[in-house]
């Protein structure tokens, strides 16, 4: 398959593209981390404020791993106390498009998503 890399057999969805993005950016915070950095860089205190209720550990977690996927890059400027940023590789700008389009798409599909997962309930 062209432009097939290996990666490392114990990483989720290892061998199959479609199955380890969807790991990395189907996960409950990496959109959301994404879609704050859309209008440029930013500070870990204002991603946090930015997506809400997601914990310090948790975003520093999804932060790591955007950054080892190549989503997002984190620069530390060398004051004192030290500076860093966050902000899209080209990559990441790149996944705006499609990322919109799902947002759009499960925003017009949820009430009826709901009504669904209701008949199921009750039988």
């Amino acid at each position: 398959m062209p432009g097939k890399m290996d990666e490392p057999k114990q990483r989720p969805g290892a061998g199959c593209p479609v199955r380890g993005v969807l790991d990395r950016i189907g996960d409950q915070w990496s959109l959301l981390t994404l879609e704050a950095l859309e209008d440029g860089k930013k500070r870990f205190n204002e991603l946090l404020r930015d997506i809400g209720d997601v914990s310090k550990q948790m975003l520093s977690k999804t932060l790591r791993h955007l950054e080892q996927d190549g989503f997002i890059s984190r620069t530390v400027y060398p004051e004192v106390p030290p500076r860093v940023e966050y902000e899209l590789t080209e990559m990441g700008r790149s996944f705006l498009f499609p990322m919109k389009g799902l947002i759009g798409w499960a925003e017009r599909n949820h009430p009826e998503i709901i009504r669904s997962r209701r008949r199921h309930e009750t039988g």
